[in-house]
C-alpha cells in the first residue's frame, strides 16, 4: 500500500511541477490569456500562480507539509477556475465547453484535496516525514 502512496504522490506531484514549469516557460503568451479574461495585473498573477504550484508540486512530490501543499493547490484551483474558466460568461459555444470541462476538472481536483487534507496521514507514507 505504501509503494502506491508514494507512486501517486510522485505523479500527483509531478502533475504541478510540470504546471508550474509551463506558467514560467509560456509566460508571456499566459499572461496576455489572462489578461484577455480580466486578471488584474496579469503578468504578476501568471508568475505568482507559478510559484504557487511549484510550491504545492515540491510539497506532494517529497510530502513535506502536505496539507500546506495541498492548501496552496485548493487556492491555486479556486482562484484560477473563477477567473479564467468561467464559462458562464461566454457566448461561443466551443470555448464554453472547454472552459466548462476545465472548471469541473478543477473542482474535481480541489475536491480531490480536499479528501487529502482529511486524510493526510496517509498522504505521507513514505515521505520525508515533515509534517
Amino acid at each position: 500500500m505504501n509503494i502506491a502512496f508514494l507512486v501517486g504522490r510522485i505523479i500527483f506531484g509531478g502533475y504541478w511541477l510540470m504546471a508550474s514549469f509551463n506558467h514560467f516557460k509560456n509566460l508571456n503568451y499566459m499572461s496576455e490569456y489572462a489578461k484577455a479574461r480580466g486578471t488584474p495585473s496579469p503578468k504578476l498573477a501568471v508568475a505568482g500562480t507559478g510559484v504557487i504550484l511549484l510550491l504545492g508540486g515540491v510539497s506532494m512530490l517529497l510530502g513535506v507539509y502536505p496539507v500546506v501543499g495541498i492548501v496552496l493547490l485548493i487556492i491555486f484551483l479556486l482562484g484560477v477556475s473563477f477567473q479564467i474558466h468561467s464559462f458562464w460568461k461566454l457566448d461561443d459555444a466551443q470555448m464554453k465547453q472547454i472552459d466548462m470541462i476545465n472548471f469541473t476538472k478543477n473542482m474535481a481536483l480541489v475536491g480531490a484535496g480536499a479528501f487529502d487534507v482529511l486524510a493526510s496521514a496517509a498522504s505521507v507514507a513514505m515521505s520525508l516525514g515533515i509534517s
